[in-house]
């Protein structure tokens, strides 16, 4: 853990410190601190500094934010979220710090290799995303969910995410940023009725931004990996 805030640049402990002020200040304007929207949010906003600089640690608290976002979704009947976070995103982090450990880019260091998805992979992960969100919907719908056509989205979105995460490719941050976007949305609503949400409104606010950073950085990782020159050799698109 301490080889990881080593490896943390300017830029990163930069952004880190405000997305961890903005998380804490909007817990405390709802004049009441719930400890667990704190701790999820703050915990949230750590991981996806760790998942940018493709660390495992990220994976790690990524499952730890599984488990207390989980419990704050309950308590406003958001089954979409708990189903997805509890069954889909804590599992498939606890497979991608597998994955990322057994494989680095380079041994010794804990940057994780990234990867390229080849055409059958593509071809699995569409399969596999509707038949999910298909299941997954259905589920919902069931359980008379509260603004069951974003949870819905929000299941797509998050599972291809989750997916992409564990295969170590780049485009995970680009469809986590779409699922912060529908999250936004969901606890805005939320918020409407309780303003004990606004937290969750900023915690997924700098989720986005935390997203796009993460996919910029890995996407200049590929570079210094030699992946992109590998695909322009090729005459292939990633």
């Amino acid at each position: 853990m301490l080889k990881s805030f080593k490896n943390l640049n300017r830029t990163d402990w930069l952004l880190w410190g405000i997305s961890l002020l903005i998380v804490v200040i909007s817990n405390l304007l709802t004049g009441a601190v719930d400890i667990v929207n704190l701790a999820a949010t703050v915990v949230g906003v750590t991981a996806l500094i760790f998942v940018a600089k493709g660390d495992v640690l990220g994976q790690v608290l990524t499952f730890v934010f599984a488990v207390l976002y989980s419990v704050t979704s309950m308590r406003f009947r958001y089954y979409g979220e708990i189903l997805t976070y509890l069954g889909m995103t804590a599992p498939i982090a606890l497979l991608s710090i597998v994955s990322w450990i057994r494989n680095p880019y380079e041994k010794g260091k804990i940057e994780v290799k990234i990867q390229r998805l080849s055409r059958g992979q593509v071809m699995l992960l569409g399969v596999l995303t509707v038949l999910v969100t298909s299941v997954f919907g259905w589920m919902l719908y069931l359980m008379d969910t509260p603004n069951l056509s974003f949870s819905i989205i929000s299941i797509t979105t998050s599972f291809l995410a989750s997916a992409l995460m564990l295969f170590r490719n780049s485009n995970y941050a680009l469809a986590y940023a779409a699922n912060d976007v529908v999250l936004i949305i969901l606890w805005v609503l939320a918020s409407l009725e309780d303003i004990s949400y606004l937290p969750m409104i900023a915690c997924f606010s700098m989720f986005f931004v935390n997203d796009l950073y993460g996919y910029i950085n890995w996407r200049m990782r590929e570079r210094s990996q030699g992946l992109v020159r590998e695909i322009d050799e090729k005459g292939t698109l990633r």
